[in-house]
């Protein structure tokens, strides 16, 4: 069995660029403000959704590892 990871957008950081739809269609969706959200909370490991989060030009998007909390993106430094 894979990671999960739960993933979250800083809706007060959110430009609306919409750069993480581009790189995972299914993984997140803008709404009628423009602003981000991800398509579920929670979800497999996915290349899509970390190349989204690593795509975002203002960090919005926030990955951990549902078990450990250990941060995905962006790494602990």
């Amino acid at each position: 069995m894979g990671d999960r990871w739960a993933v979250e957008v800083d809706r007060g950081v959110c430009i609306g660029s919409g750069m993480c739809v581009n790189h995972a269609p299914d993984g997140f969706a803008l709404d009628s403000a423009r602003q981000s959200h991800p398509a579920t909370p929670e979800t497999d490991a996915n290349e899509k959704v970390l190349a989204a989060a690593e795509g975002c030009p203002v960090e919005a998007i926030t990955i951990t590892l549902i078990d450990s909390g250990e941060a995905v993106f962006p790494p602990e430094e």
